[in-house]
């Protein structure tokens, strides 16, 4: 028998869909993307698509409730479903949300998540229209569906991306997984503290304030999306960064047949993340490049575009594609080339 974490969790559902077939009409994309598409009509000049993504989020694997208020778990649930729509270069209209819940949550703890749940639907403009609630022996458990759409010709696949295609991403990376790293050393500090409560130090944030909000609170990339079509431009293939920069970037070059070249000194940090880093004794772009959990985009544009993408505020090229016998390279800043790694959050690694 073959243990799971050998595959790793994209290896596992290779495995587990190899050779799947659609058999509707309706089903025009199934398994290898942000969202499955599909189409119901039956007018030949319908151009619009259905979308369609889920996730499912276990506590102690993909959150701690020792520091994630239920109110910020809500809405951090809803938008990173969102954020698969906008990486399909969609909008997000609908979201079904099932709960399994442990005998040890109350009423008053659900109102706390569902009021993060309405939060999240009321400012991105998406329908809460249903789901279902269950009981759970091991924790809180979440499991969320989101349905979007878009015209046909505007969806970007992860499949789309040519060499010499300019890669790029929009805000900063590396925030989301410093905030964790102080969230979870507070937590073990406040462990340690319980034998002796009365001598308890509360933590201080100050200065930190953006990481923290960045790892609780993150926000889908709707404004990108809008100002790309402000700009006149279709991402030839894109995602979301969840799992980290190099294993995204990894998947779009095997979508799309093609190698890569990435440049360390253009990969946008912030501030707060760099000081953050030097005091965890951390390399800056290693926490950038493998952190994840920072739901930014990443996407490429034909490079005819270079002059226009430069005009985008909060984005940022920070590499191109080549064809896929030149490799999948990180080019650091003194120029040595270095094979790109996979080393992003794999949920089923032991």
């Amino acid at each position: 028998m073959t243990d799971i974490s050998t595959l790793g969790e994209f290896g596992l559902i290779d495995r587990l869909t190899e050779g799947l077939t659609l058999h509707n009409e309706s089903s025009l994309y199934g398994v290898g993307d942000d969202c499955a598409v599909l189409r119901y009509s039956t007018d030949s000049g319908d151009t619009r698509r259905v979308l369609v993504t889920t996730d499912m989020l276990m506590e102690g694997i993909h959150f701690d409730l020792t520091y994630t208020p239920l109110k910020h778990l809500g809405y951090k649930a809803a938008v990173v479903n969102f954020s698969d729509v906008y990486a399909m270069n969609g909008t997000p209209r609908q979201l079904l949300v099932s709960v399994a819940v442990g005998r040890r949550f109350k009423i008053e703890h659900l109102d706390e998540l569902y009021s993060g749940l309405r939060l999240a639907c009321e400012r991105y403009g998406v329908d809460l229209v249903g789901g279902d609630t269950t009981t759970s022996l091991t924790g809180l458990a979440l499991s969320l569906t989101c349905v979007g759409e878009a015209d046909a010709d505007a969806i970007a696949y992860r499949s789309g991306a040519h060499a010499t295609d300019l890669i790029c991403v929009s805000g900063n990376l590396g925030a989301a997984y410093m905030g964790l790293q102080l969230m979870e050393r507070e937590r073990r500090i406040f462990e340690s503290q319980q034998a002796v409560p009365e001598t308890a130090a509360q933590p201080d944030f100050a200065g930190r304030e953006y990481l923290i909000e960045r790892l609780l609170k993150p926000e889908a990339r709707r404004d990108i999306i809008g100002r790309l079509r402000e700009a006149g431009l279709r991402p030839t293939a894109m995602m979301d960064i969840s799992d980290g920069l190099s294993s995204e970037v990894m998947h779009l070059c095997k979508q799309s047949h093609t190698g890569c070249r990435l440049y360390e000194e253009r990969i946008p940090v912030d501030y707060q993340t760099a000081v953050a880093a030097e005091e965890f004794n951390f390399n800056v772009y290693t926490a950038a490049l493998n952190g994840g959990e920072d739901y930014e985009l990443l996407f490429t544009l034909p490079l005819a575009c270079n002059s226009r993408i430069e005009q985008v505020e909060d984005v940022k090229v920070i590499g191109y594609m080549t064809p896929p016998e030149e490799g999948q390279k990180l080019v650091t800043r003194d120029g040595t080339e270095f094979d790109l790694k996979a080393q992003g959050w794999n949920p089923l690694r032991e």
